[in-house]
């Protein structure tokens, strides 16, 4: 109410006596007040608002300030960003000096959608086209919004790496009033049996005996490649612990061979008592 008072004070017709100008701004500030100065306008207001922020490109309800801004939309004013109000003599020239920025209006977008798609090592080396589904938000005949399946086709280069983003543009959610969002397709290569991924580098496990692990010695590994060898296994080599081989993983990345126990063997009595023996000795 005091930014309408201050408003239809400045352009009211007693003060501007034979002013075509600001008798049409008066009217426009009491057309705007008669929108969202009552209680039900306000809450209309809101809901517009709300709407918008579901697709991504709202500005948040009015709070207290939203008939402040619209006055500065309509006479010369900025729009909220951060939490701070600008416009409404911002610019030390006021809404007619040479030095204002001509307003730079931003379509709403609708959400972006991560996707994911999963491929095996042989399709990653020798790339191709993929196809992939996934949900998006799409106007329906009733004027709301539906989410349906989209299948979409992207194409990968070879020796594409996992982790590698792709940003399709257009093709995320849509908004009932603007543009569509984007989708983020992330590539994941299926690790095989016994490796997986820790971020972009390539784990693999190297089951070892519990002697081994406390005598060293070594212990045979076959790579991703297909190429085998046998591993050094430093004496007291923790398990957990990790040796890193450069351009050894997929794609020519890192490998990291991690050392697990091995739990498959069957002991024999022999061992039994060895280890028995060991725990005996506090080992």
């Amino acid at each position: 109410k005091r930014a309408f008072r201050k408003k239809a004070r400045q352009f009211h017709p007693d003060r501007n006596p034979d002013n075509a100008s600001a008798e049409a701004k008066f009217k426009q500030v009491q057309a705007a007040y008669d929108k969202i100065g009552t209680a039900q306008g306000r809450r209309e207001y809101d809901q517009q608002q709300q709407m918008a922020n579901m697709f991504g490109g709202g500005q948040g309800g009015m709070g207290g300030a939203g008939f402040e801004e619209m006055l500065g939309q309509m006479f010369g004013g900025g729009s909220r960003r951060g939490g701070q109000f600008s416009g409404m003599g911002g610019s030390p020239f006021g809404s007619q000096g040479r030095g204002r920025q001509p307003q730079q209006s931003q379509r709403p977008k609708g959400r972006d959608i991560n996707v994911s798609i999963d491929i095996t090592t042989k399709e990653a080396a020798d790339g191709g086209t993929f196809s992939f589904t996934f949900k998006r938000l799409k106007p329906n005949p009733a004027g709301t919004m539906e989410a349906k399946s989209v299948t979409l086709q992207t194409q990968l280069k070879a020796g594409v790496t996992h982790g590698t983003i792709k940003r399709m543009k257009g093709q995320g959610n849509d908004h009932p009033q603007g543009d569509s969002g984007d989708v983020i397709l992330t590539v994941r290569i299926d690790a095989g049996e016994g490796r997986f991924w820790d971020g972009d580098v390539l784990v693999q496990e190297v089951k070892t005996p519990y002697s081994t692990l406390a005598l060293g010695g070594k212990v045979k590994v076959t790579l991703p490649s297909g190429k085998e060898g046998l591993l050094k296994v430093p004496p007291n080599t923790q398990v957990g612990d990790r040796r890193r081989m450069s351009k050894a993983g997929l794609g020519g990345g890192d490998l990291d061979l991690e050392f697990v126990l091995n739990d498959n063997e069957k002991l024999s009595k022999e061992q039994i008592k060895a280890l028995e023996a060991l725990r005996e000795s506090g080992l």
